[in-house]
């Protein structure tokens, strides 16, 4: 792995997961650098992988990552729950193996101080999509006091989302991200790994992103597609994300889909859409931990369709 420029989280756990999957397609609908994918086609000679990406930085880094492995790759352009669906009327259902997701920032991304992602950037983006019209200084500097508490309560989960909506409203307009996270720094809760805005960047992230409604938007296209025993692999880095797959994955593994309030089942009880094969989330191991330090919280869930 020390040719690899930037080794992704859970790499051997994804490894085990595409296992299998033959002369079979794999989508990664969050390429990024082609961490996994590159590990992917390494360890599957014949398998197919499609690529997607909003970020064109890094479809052209991937396309050159990949090049050695070029007749068997498609690497597509656009917001994974918009592409996806045309993945999924391109291809036939029963050749996908295999769709990864892996939902949060590349480290690529957050090292890249011209992308406003870090808490030392000079600038105020976060936009994965450089084309997208809506950006972190869009948000900080031009939202309404109901609209950035509702940022950071439901995107931050942060107790005191009232008072620092007042800071940031008080002492704006900010040009960069490390002005921003110098100016709340005080506010915030304090934690002994993570720097103290971190959740603040989070939060304005996810709502310059839509980042859960892309998660949300995948999952239903994945529910809509009929896939055959396809594997769906899912990384999430925090609660907010994991806590809507590990939703989703138990509403597909329910046979039953009557409401609560029934006494009796009426349904059928046969809409089970597969199992979750993983009981707990994966997390990374000690070696991982040790050797990148971001991927202390990763979590995948694993859920393998076996649609009738």
């Amino acid at each position: 792995m020390s040719d690899i420029p930037h080794v992704p989280v859970l790499y051997r756990e994804v490894l085990d997961v595409a296992n299998g999957a033959g002369n079979g397609i794999v989508i990664d609908c969050t390429m990024g650098f082609a961490g996994h994918s590159s590990i992917i086609c390494e360890a599957n000679l014949n398998v197919k992988l499609i690529g997607i990406d909003q970020d064109i930085t890094a479809i052209k880094f991937s396309t050159k990552r990949l090049e050695p492995f070029k007749d068997r790759v498609d690497i597509k352009k656009g917001r994974f729950s918009h592409v996806i669906k045309d993945i999924l009327e391109e291809y036939n259902s029963k050749d996908i193996k295999l769709v990864l997701a892996d939902i949060g920032v590349s480290s690529l991304q957050l090292d890249n101080k011209e992308r406003g992602f870090s808490f030392e950037s000079d600038n105020l983006d976060m936009r994965m999509d450089k084309d997208s019209p809506l950006s972190a200084s869009d948000v900080v500097n031009n939202y309404s006091t109901s609209e950035l508490q509702r940022v950071l309560l439901e995107y931050g989960e942060l107790r005191n989302y009232k008072k620092i909506a007042s800071v940031i409203i008080s002492n704006r307009p900010f040009n960069s991200a490390k002005e921003l996270s110098e100016c709340v720094k005080s506010h915030m809760p304090k934690g002994k790994k993570i720097h103290p805005a971190t959740l603040l960047m989070q939060a304005i992230r996810i709502e310059v992103n839509d980042e859960l409604g892309e998660l949300k938007n995948l999952l239903q296209s994945l529910k809509e597609a009929s896939l055959e025993h396809a594997k769906i692999a899912i990384i999430s880095f925090h609660s907010l994300e994991d806590r809507i797959v590990k939703k989703t994955f138990a509403s597909w593994a329910s046979s039953c889909i009557c409401p609560p309030q029934i006494m009796r089942c009426e349904c059928g009880n046969n809409h089970s859409l597969g199992k979750i094969l993983t009981k707990k989330p994966i997390t990374a191991q000690k070696d991982e931990l040790k050797q990148n330090p971001r991927s202390r919280s990763a979590k995948l869930r694993v859920f393998e369709m076996s649609c009738k």
